[in-house]
Parts: C-alpha cells; structure tokens; sequence
C-alpha cells in the first residue's frame, strides 16, 4: 500500500496554486474596483487646492487628509491608481503582442529574418530599460504617451525571446512536420502545437511586466523626470509627500501600499496563473496510461 503523501501531493499543489492565484486575482480585484470607483464616484478634483486645509488629517471628507497644498489625498490616490494601472496593462499588452509575433515569425522563418530580428533585439537589450525610457521620454517631456513607448519599447524583447526559444523546438519538432506533410493551414498548426507551448510562459511573463512597467514608471516619477505636477501619478506622489512624512505619514503610506499591493497582486497571480496551466494540460497518451497503470496497481 502506498503512503497516502504520494497521492494527495498533487492535490495539495493544485490547492496551493489556485490559492495564492485568487489572492493575487483578488488584491488586483481590489486596486481595480478603486481605480474606477473612486475617479468615477468622487466629484473632488484631485488637482484642486484648498490651501486653508492644508496636510488635515483623515477625516469623512477627506479619508486620507490633504496634502500640503490642500489637494485631497483619497482623490489623487484613485487618480493615481487608475494611470499606473492602466498605463502598465496598456504599455504590456502594447510590446507583448509585437514582441511574441516577432519570436514566432523568426522561429518560423529563420535565416536572415531570424538573424535582423535577433540583432535587433540584441540592439535594444545593449541599452537599460528604464534609460530607454528615459531617452523615448525626452523627446516629449512629462507626456504620458512618450512614457507609455518608451515601455512598450523596453518590454518587447522578453517577449521575442521567449516565444522564439520556446517556438523552435515545437516547429522543429516531428507533429509539426507531419501537419505540414497532410498540408494543414499553418494557422492551425500554431494554434494547435504551438500555443500551448507557449501558453504558460506568456501567462507568467505578463503580469510580471505589468508590475514591471508601473515601478518603472513610479521611478520615473519619484526622480522628477516622469509626469509633471499637477498630475496624479504614484511615483510624483511620493516626492511630494515625502518631506512630510513626520507630520503626516498617513499620506506618504498610502501610495507605498497600493505600489507594494499592487506588485505582490501580480507577482501571485503569475505564480498561480503558471502553475496552474501547466498542470491542468491535457495529458499525453504515454501520459494516460501511466496513469491507468498505477491506478490499477493493487493496494
């Protein structure tokens, strides 16, 4: 008779993965409903100053107090929300689907489109991300539009490099072969042998960019050299409360949390999102009868 661990650690795993999958789903959830609810419901504009009320403390009309400037601290922070959020999402999904077509196609193609394609990404690889940004950045100063390409620019190369090393061994490989000799559309053999190779690695990548591209721009922000006054943007949040965090740390707090809520979200939902796809793949025949074997060995 087996011990009972044997059996029941695949399971203990699957729960393990769906848990930290739906904590991650839920703190995103969380950030989420404030990002819109709070712009959308609250008739406070976060860039208007009411210096008499100046770094006041929480209260019902002002949940998280005032800055110095008397600008309220609930509003900018669910202004602030909803653009890095939106912005990372926008600049992720904006590199991700040039980025993985780009890794296919050379992969697919090889020879000088995957030797062009390979340089380029080398090329940009050779220049720090967030410098790239920055470089991007200058040619618009403090327009969001000029930070969402220069992420967008910066983020595609994993992208390419992942789906061309996970791409080359499947269209090399003998069912991929064998679909092109029964002469099946190319749009079903990738759809077919390539996508679920693909699959787990893309479930994991994205939202790790996503938290990739919103620190990158809070760090652009918290230096001076990203969005500009009076706009509402975590990093610029935090250079702003900064100086008084002794006399007010309620306000410096609250855009440190939703930053590390929002990492730590993601961060869960890649881990379980990975995971959890590759475990519920659909199993192979050597696979199947593995299985059926050891099920049917006596206990």
């Amino acid at each position: 008779m087996r011990p009972l661990s044997m059996h029941a650690t695949p399971w203990l795993q699957r729960r393990a993965w769906l848990t930290r999958r739906h904590a991650g789903l839920a703190l995103l959830l969380l950030l989420a409903l404030m990002a819109v609810l709070v712009p959308g419901c609250s008739s406070v504009d976060p860039a208007v100053q009411v210096l008499r009320n100046s770094l006041a403390a929480p209260s019902l009309a002002h949940p998280l107090g005032t800055d110095l400037l008397g600008r309220d601290g609930w509003a900018r922070l669910g202004h602030a929300a909803r653009l890095s959020l939106g912005t990372g999402l926008l600049a992720t999904l904006s590199a991700a689907v040039p980025g993985a077509l780009l890794g296919v196609l050379a992969a697919w193609r090889g020879g000088w489109v995957e030797r062009l394609l390979v340089m380029a990404a080398d090329a940009t690889l050779a220049i720090p991300g967030l410098l790239l940004v920055l470089l991007v950045a200058a040619l618009a100063p403090g327009q969001l539009w000029a930070l969402y390409l220069g992420l967008s620019l910066s983020l595609w190369v994993e992208y390419f490099r992942v789906c061309r090393a996970q791409a080359r061994p499947v269209l090399a490989g003998s069912a991929v072969e064998a679909a092109q000799l029964l002469g099946l559309r190319t749009g079903l053999i990738l759809r077919r042998h390539l996508w679920p190779a693909v699959r787990p690695m893309l479930a994991r990548l994205l939202p790790l960019s996503v938290a990739q591209a919103v620190l990158s721009l809070s760090a652009l922000g918290f230096i001076g050299v990203g969005l500009q006054p009076p706009q509402a943007e975590l990093g610029l949040m935090l250079t702003e409360y900064l100086p008084h965090y002794d006399e007010a740390p309620w306000l410096i707090a609250a855009p440190v949390s939703v930053l590390m809520i929002l990492v730590l979200g993601l961060m869960l939902a890649a881990d379980g999102a990975s995971d959890l796809r590759s475990d519920t793949r659909p199993l192979r025949p050597d696979e199947r009868r593995l299985r059926a074997d050891d099920a049917k060995e006596p206990t």
